[in-house]
Order: C-alpha cells, then structure tokens, then sequence
C-alpha cells in the first residue's frame, strides 16, 4: 500500500498569491528603473550635444 502526501491547499494558494505579488512588485520597479534610465539617457544626450558648441545660449545681448 503506497501512501499519498497531503497537499496543503490552502497554503500552497497563500504561497502562489506572495509569489504574483512579488513578481508584480519587481516588474513595477523594473519599470521605474527604465523610466529612470530613459530620462537619464535624454539629459546625457542634451548635454553633448551643448557641448559640441558650448557658446550657443551661454550669451545675452540686452539694449536699453
């Protein structure tokens, strides 16, 4: 006679729903670090391209 584990239901369910919401949690940070590094990637590109020719902007003329 073989004897067949028992299968705690209930806690195997609690386990799957903190797995999805862990999951969850990473993709969201996941997509802020994106965001982040979007952003970071736009001002580093702003920025050589002023340095290229860093005089344009740097003056004001002003008449009284």
């Amino acid at each position: 006679m073989e004897i067949t584990p028992m299968i705690d239901i209930p806690s195997l369910s609690m386990a799957m729903s903190q797995n999805k919401v862990m999951s969850d949690v990473g993709v969201a940070m996941l997509d802020m670090s994106l965001d982040n590094f979007s952003e970071a990637g736009d001002t580093m590109a702003k920025l050589m391209e002023q340095s290229v020719n860093p005089a344009v902007g740097g003056n004001i003329d002003v008449s009284v």
